[in-house]
């Protein structure tokens, strides 16, 4: 059975959107990756842009509110924004609760491309955190080689 994870922020629209992007795309055989917002709005076409870069299609993926979950069994609810930390609801409960604070890049201001920059940076930090975690859960997954006595 896949573990189900859910990344949760504000607005679903960019940083929860990309980050199920990664677990999908980095571990998608073994955890089942969702996304959802305490005040969702759109799928930030910057953030699809981005992360087709790294070519993974965010393209279909739509922005839900965090109450269309509940109910549902979730293994890891993990936070990507101090907002969405502080004023997550009770529900929906994780079997593990994380919080990864990341810029949001829908406030980058400037050009186009210092936008783009902003994007992509979060992006990057965001694929570099779920590529960290996944290592983590893999060894808590391992067999301890110490959990059996050696007799020589």
């Amino acid at each position: 059975m896949k573990r189900r994870v859910l990344f949760l922020c504000t607005g679903n629209s960019c940083r929860s959107q990309m980050a199920e992007g990664w677990l999908r795309h980095l571990a998608g055989d073994r955890f089942e990756a969702l996304s959802a917002g305490t005040n969702p709005v759109w799928v930030n076409p910057q953030a699809v842009e981005v992360m087709q870069e790294v070519g993974i299609d965010i393209s279909h993926q739509q922005s839900k509110h965090v109450a269309e979950l509940q109910g549902r069994r979730l293994h890891y609810v993990i936070t990507v924004c101090d907002h969405a930390q502080e004023s997550c609801p009770t529900e929906p409960r994780g079997d593990v609760r994380l919080h990864w604070s990341f810029d949001d890049p829908a406030h980058a201001q400037g050009t186009i491309l210092e936008r783009l920059r902003v994007f992509r940076r979060v992006r990057d930090e965001i694929g570099k955190q779920i590529q960290g975690w996944l290592r983590k859960a893999d060894q808590l997954s391992e067999p301890s080689s110490t959990s059996k006595p050696h007799v020589t």
